[in-house]
């Protein structure tokens, strides 16, 4: 068996220790780590770093990973239709670090009531992946967490225009990994999308959802 199916082989109570295990003992990266873009390789994001800012706006999104009985989903929103940047574009709740957050845990949490009113009592953060580079001119960290049941969400119109859960085998299952081309600058890469349903998910959420499936692989470490 290969590490790319590995993942999707285990069983919810494996999935879940996996997760954990996986991502046990991770903090934010706080420079420390290498900086990635759109979850490319940190070797390969070298070489268009110089395409964004020296030191990019600090930012934080919370990857929530839904405890449904038949199965973890992944949360996501889908960004107000008029936004200037990015508007109807799939992404996670969060965004950038505020005077008042001791933190991008505290960050992810607060916008992420903000945006779609996920009480932080239903959240479980359980670590950190490499904080990731957006074109905008964000270093954002994401956070990872278990969510319990039973919440009611609230959206804010102004920001969001709709919440929706995806399976995390689905996401995790190399088949719905969709190659495509991409040119930064003068050099052409291969970025990833994964659709579901008429829905597609790219940039640097897919980007972020392509880094945990690495690390849970085995591919890289945390």
């Amino acid at each position: 068996m290969t590490a790319t199916n590995f993942v999707t082989s285990l069983d919810d109570g494996e999935l879940r220790c996996l997760i954990e295990s996986r991502l046990a003992g991770t903090t934010p990266d706080a420079g420390t780590r290498p900086e990635r873009l759109a979850g490319m390789a940190p070797e390969l994001t070298a070489k268009f770093r110089h395409l964004l800012p020296v030191e990019p706006m600090p930012a934080a999104v919370l990857m929530p990973l839904v405890d449904r009985p038949e199965g973890l989903t992944v949360l996501l929103t889908q960004r107000a239709s008029h936004l200037r940047h990015h508007g109807g574009q799939i992404s996670f709740p969060g965004g950038r670090l505020e005077p008042g957050d001791p933190g991008p845990l505290e960050a992810a949490l607060r916008e992420t009531e903000e945006e779609i009113g996920l009480e932080r009592r239903f959240v479980r953060p359980i670590g950190y992946l490499q904080d990731h580079l957006v074109i905008t001119g964000y270093r954002v960290t994401p956070v990872i967490a278990f969510v319990d049941p039973g919440f009611a969400l609230r959206l804010d119109t102004r920001e969001v225009d709709a919440t929706f859960e995806v399976p995390l085998r689905h996401v995790l299952d190399v088949a719905n990994h969709q190659a495509r081309e991409r040119k930064l600058g003068e050099v052409t890469i291969t970025v990833y999308d994964i659709p579901y349903r008429d829905y597609k998910i790219w940039g640097a959420t897919a980007g972020m959802l392509i880094t945990l499936f690495r690390q849970l692989a085995g591919l890289e470490d945390p």
